[in-house]
């Protein structure tokens, strides 16, 4: 099922939207709505939006689309004012070219040997994305050329003007060809911005995204490090740990979602999955055994979550991270509804620490880190659990036929205690083997 505004519609590659696909943008954001187009056609594009909001998709699927992938030469710069964000660009930039034969990136940075990047730039880099500092560096030992730019990306350009890079800027664009097209994106539009803007730029297109603040709603947030191959079983001790009654559990992809259903349901978990790909009819379906209590977990891409309105939902489990900061505000809001309480748990991999850290930021937030759930700790709880239904079933009486069964193998010199400890014991090995 299509959503209001697809990938589809821009003119890109299908190898590009293929790798859009596999990111799990299953949608445009706004910034990417109004930019992609305008830099697709040519133009070049003054920018005003926040990190968080989309916008190296926003140049980064144009710039793909431009390469001539029979030339080695660096054809696109990317400034960044930091090293985390250069390489954050750079794999983000990757990912999209997943399934482009011969397309090269590469960060450069300082604090990095420089042997690795003189390697990298001898073989040829079609894409550099760079701090100021460390590309006028190769630039000044002639180990990277930029007379076949065709694009320059100036990203978080009032960043990188606070922290005094206009001189290297200004050096650097000097050695980039007049007819090339450059691309300016800045959180604020100050005048010295507007002024790099008239100097660097031929009748640039403006683009605004106004800033929402991010509202964090009431919610204990905590956050896991784990790996993306332990996620499943991290995933499954913490459902054992604390035993929620009703659990949404985000992905980043459609893909992910249907693996992580088949798995879950392959254990005994009453789960079920919404994702863009599915009609309405069938997301109604599910959403109505959710709020039924039919199922217990439902795992699901952020736009087909929008729908969502449980009001006792006691816990989100970001399996991902959110591509877009704004998502992990949606995301974590399906929780403490209503006057409830509620948790969001977000696992962050070693690729997400800087855009967890992107996200506390704008939504000038604190996330507390916890350990992973031990398997001890899940068996303990899967066990209190387990003596709770005991008692419960106990309570709610009709347990004639049980009770003939016991006691017939009480005759063969066994104790009542023996017997429940040996049908508890098969009944854990047997939820610990599912």
């Amino acid at each position: 099922m299509e959503t209001s505004f697809s990938f589809k519609k821009f003119n890109i590659s299908p190898k590009i939207l293929r790798a859009v696909e596999d990111m799990g943008f299953e949608e445009p954001t706004p910034i990417q709505i109004s930019a992609i187009p305008l830099i697709l056609a040519g133009n070049d594009v003054t920018g005003q939006a926040k990190t968080g909001t989309g916008k190296t998709a926003a140049f980064g699927i144009p710039a793909l689309e431009g390469l001539d992938p029979h030339n080695r030469q660096t054809q696109v710069i990317i400034l960044s004012p930091t090293r985390e964000l250069a390489i954050q660009t750079a794999e983000e930039i990757a990912l999209l070219a997943a399934h482009m034969t011969h397309t090269t990136v590469l960060p450069i940075y300082g604090g990095q040997p420089i042997e690795r990047q003189l390697r990298s730039l001898k073989t040829g880099v079609q894409i550099v994305v760079g701090t100021p500092g460390r590309v006028l560096d190769h630039l000044r030992r002639r180990t990277l050329s930029l007379s076949r730019v065709k694009m320059v990306v100036l990203d978080e350009a009032d960043q990188m003007l606070d922290m005094g890079f206009l001189p290297d800027i200004e050096t650097i664009l000097k050695q980039t060809p007049q007819e090339r097209q450059t691309v300016l994106f800045s959180a604020t539009m100050p005048k010295p911005i507007l002024a790099i803007s008239r100097r660097f730029q031929k009748n640039p297109e403006f683009v605004e995204i106004p800033h929402k603040e991010l509202t964090v709603p009431e919610v204990e947030q905590r956050y896991i490090d784990v790996h993306s191959r332990d996620k499943f079983d991290v995933l499954c001790r913490l459902l054992d740990q604390m035993d929620p009654k009703l659990v949404l559990v985000f992905c980043n992809t459609k893909r992910r979602v249907d693996q992580l259903t088949k798995r879950l349901k392959t254990l005994g978990y009453r789960v079920g999955e919404i994702h863009g790909d599915l009609k309405q009819s069938q997301r109604d379906r599910v959403m109505a055994q959710f709020r039924k209590g039919e199922i217990d977990l439902l795992v699901a891409t952020d736009v087909a979550a929008r729908g969502i309105d449980v009001d006792d939902i006691d816990l989100v489990v970001n399996l991902d991270v959110p591509q877009v900061a704004e998502y992990y505000v949606h995301r974590i809001g399906r929780t403490a509804r209503a006057g409830r309480s509620g948790r969001a748990i977000t696992f962050v991999g070693p690729e997400d620490v800087y855009k967890m850290r992107e996200i506390q930021r704008l939504a000038n937030i604190t996330i507390s880190r916890i350990p992973i759930p031990s398997a001890r700790d899940a068996a303990e709880s899967r066990t209190k659990a387990f003596a709770d239904k005991i008692k419960q079933t106990v309570d709610a009486g009709n347990l004639e036929k049980q009770i003939e069964t016991i006691e017939r193998i009480m005759v063969d010199d066994y104790t009542s205690l023996e017997i429940a400890a040996a049908l508890l014991k098969l009944q854990m090995d047997a939820g610990n083997q599912g």
